[in-house]
């Protein structure tokens, strides 16, 4: 999987974290969603917004990312990156897929569909649910300086489980000028900035520290823990941004 470099990240001790993720725990623990959009795709702001109003609950992490192969056609999207289009090229091969294609929402790394009708998103975020084993739904709390705590129980995997970090921007209005889009002013929420693999979990009782500088004050932070190389997700969490964007 192609991630952003950066220096290392700061791996703490075995202690498990105390503190959860502020507001209303979900029973079973949150799903995620997400959504591989473009700008520069008529057919993808009806995903972009049934994904916000799926963001605002609190038992599913919604998260969107900007792919760049739509750039080509006449307005390149300034939220997409190739490391997005690199994770959804993943899917292919991981959830069998055909082809690429845009608006896929991905559910819980076990499913896709388009995204656009609501009831089939439901039906699929359903199903996840029925499946899923215990969740390892992470602990996450701010430090002091920025920075981010993850903890997790101990748990039985089947395999190991990559635990990754994402800060999202939570809210962006964006008038179009030019491509499929023209005119028109696009609403996309939880827009994924960065992402990267903190470390590579073996179900042991763990926590880990990620250093401030991979997010702003403005941007939330998600953690999916994930089967290794992409595969089903076992546990999400989120924390919304610190000041309104």
């Amino acid at each position: 999987m192609s991630l952003i470099e950066r220096r290392p990240l700061l791996i703490a001790g075995a202690a498990l974290l105390a503190g959860r993720a502020a507001g209303a725990e979900p029973a079973g623990g949150a799903l995620s969603v997400e959504l591989f959009t473009s700008q520069g795709c008529s057919s993808c702001p009806p995903a972009d917004l049934l994904l916000g109003k799926l963001a605002v609950r609190p038992d599913i992490v919604a998260l969107s990312f900007h792919v760049d192969y739509w750039d080509y056609i006449g307005w390149k999207d300034r939220f997409a990156s190739h490391e997005n289009t690199e994770r959804q090229r993943v899917y292919v091969r991981t959830l069998k897929q055909r082809f690429v294609y845009t608006p896929e929402m991905v559910i819980d790394g076990r499913a896709h569909e388009s995204g656009v009708k609501a009831g089939t998103i439901e039906g699929l975020l359903a199903e996840a649910r029925r499946r899923s084993p215990p969740r390892s739904t992470p602990a996450l709390k701010r430090t002091p300086d920025g920075g981010l705590t993850i903890g997790l129980a101990a748990a039985t995997l089947e395999q190991p489980a990559d635990v990754v970090v994402f800060a999202y921007d939570r809210r962006h209005s964006t008038p179009v000028e030019r491509g499929e889009n023209t005119g028109r002013r696009l609403e996309n929420f939880n827009v994924v900035r960065h992402f990267e693999i903190v470390s590579r979990w073996d179900g042991g009782e763990r926590h880990w520290t990620v250093p401030a500088d991979r997010f702003q004050p403005d941007q939330g932070i998600a953690v999916l823990v994930q089967q290794a190389d992409q595969g089903v997700v076992l546990g999400a969490a989120k924390l919304e941004p610190l000041t309104a964007g």
